[in-house]
């Protein structure tokens, strides 16, 4: 298959706006499935984890191959809830296209702006599709308009719809000027009715305008007054969404098999090939300053990027990689330039959802998983040993709810040890930690549903019955002044002793993360204890001062220290810099900073003041509201997560059900000085009653 008639894409949106439901209408006119996987009764093909078809929502991005016109598509359905934003993240990160879906009735929906700001991040071109024009209030026109005012996609309709709600039936291909009709599983393509024809023109010139923008063949053939051919509308419309200037807007109801030709032949037509993608461009490994490419060519040495894992029950864990060049086939040694080691490659498999084909080779532009991978993990460049680069790795958001678990009995606690380190390996956005002082297990992650599965997923595929506490705000700490610490170490215990001595100054580093400053000078520590220093300091923030919440935002400089020729060791000057950074940490009025999210709800102008009163009672602060569609508002505020649990059962009470809302980590905020008084007598409070 030629590089390019093949399209990796992405289909995503906000919870509940038909991504699943068109991805089984793909895959069943396009003859990979041979019947239609409903969500509702847990039959979707994508949904295949037992979690996503209790619920009838996607958890992991799922990823399929299909045939159309002679062209491969590589399709990833990926989650809505905003919970699983690591799932939509890893999943654009190697996609060249996407499918926006929006729902005709909702419009464009809290996480559609998630999902639409990720896609500016990895400059993913799109084309959307308003699906659902057969539900009571679907309406186009105010979805287009939508596109444009909040998300600035600058949205140009190439399909029109004929009818909506009860007497929607099909749509009006405004550059071929031609009416497609779908009856049951077919497509008619007529004529434009009469009514239409003037709508069908008005459509066809709003394209053409646009397009003279980017097309100066366009713009001479506009001024004269002359037609413009179909041909050159959609050569330049292709180019013009390749670049991300326009986003082609089509429209139709899957659940009813509505559209779904015109939207495969768009993905032909309008997104991208790898070829079209261009160079990927990488850090070389020894100096980031400098960088490489590698074009998508079979000729180029081989590149590819792990963007997630898997752990298959029959398999064994599999890991996903996108091949942006080269070639891959088994038994071949490839170098992880993240990690600096080699990785043997065992056995490739082609993905069809929950079914697996062996191949023997795999191409630029492929998206498989590996079998057998030691070292791998999301976000790991795999490249050709003698031809090395670091490929942009995956963003991942900070985890901010936090649960305890504890194994049932002494017998299943490394069961569970062994499963949660399974499941952190594959979700990137999952941490598991144990308190040092009260030897409990903390899982975090990224909202109440995200552990709820988590926990539910160790009871299915691991047969771990976990006993599960509420869940609680991730905290944490950081300092608000500078302060010094000299701190000596020294033990004798008969023979070798240990010494070690160390004078440090801690800063506050605000919003960029740790530093280390090494301004030892004249050897008063020789040069390989440095690094001892810095892992000791290091261990220490990552558990915690205060409350054993991670230490974030601080500035470590060493200034001076001595050693002994016989007595000192890494361990030694480790274990010094551990008790040195803590004495200067207590002196430096720590604080604890609390997780701020950014919520945003839709709700009906009769609520407005409920809504409003509730978040301010909430600690929050409304920073915008403005007209979502006719009768309903769009709220935008802030407020702390610790203010949120249980938020949903609320917004329904207040409002019958009527609203609905998303929320997603903003930034951490100190927390006042009453409330850290009071968090932190709680958790003394809890590790006193453990003990």
């Amino acid at each position: 298959m030629p590089l390019r008639k093949v399209r990796n894409i992405g289909i995503a949106a906000h919870i509940d706006a038909g991504k699943t439901t068109v991805t089984e209408r793909i895959l069943f006119f396009t003859g990979t499935t041979r019947k239609l996987g409903e969500v509702h009764d847990g039959q979707a093909t994508m949904d295949f984890m037992k979690q996503e078809q209790e619920r009838g929502i996607t958890i992991a991005s799922a990823a399929i191959s299909c045939k159309w016109q002679d062209h491969t598509i590589n399709i990833i359905d990926t989650p809505g809830h905003v919970d699983f934003t690591i799932e939509v993240e890893r999943s654009l990160r190697v996609i060249d296209g996407m499918i926006a879906l929006f729902c005709a009735v909702a419009g464009v929906e809290p996480q559609s702006e998630t999902v639409w700001n990720q896609a500016d991040r990895y400059k993913v071109p799109r084309i959307a599709f308003i699906n659902k024009m057969d539900r009571i209030g679907a309406d186009f026109y105010e979805c287009v308009n939508q596109l444009d005012r909040d998300l600035d996609a600058n949205p140009v309709p190439f399909h029109i719809p004929i009818g909506a709600e009860d007497s929607y039936a099909g749509s009006i291909d405004v550059i071929e000027r031609k009416a497609v009709i779908f009856k049951e599983f077919e497509r008619i393509v007529v004529d434009v009715p009469e009514e239409f024809r003037q709508e069908c023109e008005n459509a066809r010139l709003a394209v053409v305008e646009k397009l003279a923008d980017f097309s100066e063949e366009i713009a001479e053939l506009y001024l004269a007054e002359k037609e413009v051919p179909s041909d050159l509308i959609k050569k330049v419309a292709r180019e013009a969404t390749i670049k991300m200037l326009i986003t082609p807007v089509f429209c139709g109801s899957a659940y009813k098999n509505k559209g779904i030709h015109v939207l495969l032949d768009s993905i032909v037509e309008y997104l991208p090939s790898p070829v079209d993608k261009g160079a990927v461009v990488g850090n070389d490994i020894s100096n980031p300053e400098k960088t490489h490419s590698r074009h998508p060519s079979p000729n180029d040495p081989f590149c590819a990027l792990a963007f997630k894992l898997i752990h298959d029950p029959y398999v064994g864990q599999q890991t996903f990689i996108r091949i942006y060049s080269g070639k891959l086939t088994s038994g071949m040694q490839v170098y992880n330039a993240t990690k600096d080691e080699n990785e043997r490659i065992g056995r490739i498999l082609r993905i069809h959802a929950k079914d697996r084909e062996e191949i023997s080779e795999a191409n630029t532009g492929d998206i498989v998983a590996l079998i057998g991978m030691k070292y791998t993990t999301t976000g790991d460049t795999l490249c050709d040993e003698k031809n090395p680069l670091l490929l942009e790795s995956i963003f991942i958001p900070p985890a901010v709810v936090d649960l305890k678990v504890q194994a049932p009995s002494k017998k299943e606690e490394e069961k569970l040890g062994i499963a949660l380190r399974k499941l952190a390996m594959e979700d990137p956005s999952f941490k598991v930690r144990v308190d040092e002082e009260t030897n409990e297990t903390i899982i975090s992650g990224m909202g109440e549903l995200h552990l709820e599965i988590i926990v539910d997923r160790l009871k299915h595929e691991f047969s771990v019955e976990a006993i599960v506490g509420e869940p609680a705000v991730a905290y944490r700490e950081t300092i608000t002044t500078e302060a010094t610490a000299n701190t000596k170490f020294a033990k004798q215990t008969g023979g070798k002793g240990q010494y070690a001595h160390c004078e440090i100054r801690i800063e506050p580093n605000g919003g960029k993360g740790f530093e280390f400053v090494d301004h030892i000078k004249g050897g008063v520590i020789p040069t390989e204890y440095i690094p001892a220093i810095q892992k000791g300091i290091i261990k220490t923030m990552e558990e915690g001062i205060l409350a054993n919440f991670p230490v974030v935002d601080v500035r470590v400089v060493l200034l001076d220290g001595s050693y002994h020729e016989v007595d000192s060791s890494e361990m030694a000057f480790r274990t010094c810099a551990s008790m040195c950074f803590k004495e200067a940490f207590r002196k430096a009025s720590p604080i604890l900073l609390e997780p701020l999210m950014e919520v945003e709800i839709n709700t009906p102008d009769d609520y407005i003041g409920e809504v409003v009163g509730d978040i301010n009672r909430r600690r929050g602060r409304v920073e915008s509201m403005r007209r979502f569609r006719k009768g309903a508002q769009k709220i935008n505020a802030f407020v702390p997560l610790s203010e949120m649990f249980g938020y949903a059962n609320q917004l329904r009470n207040i409002t019958s059900g009527r609203a609905n809302y998303s929320m997603e980590f903003s930034r951490y905020v100190p927390l006042n000085k009453d409330l850290q008084e009071k968090v932190l007598k709680k958790l003394n409070e809890a590790k006193l009653a453990k003990v």
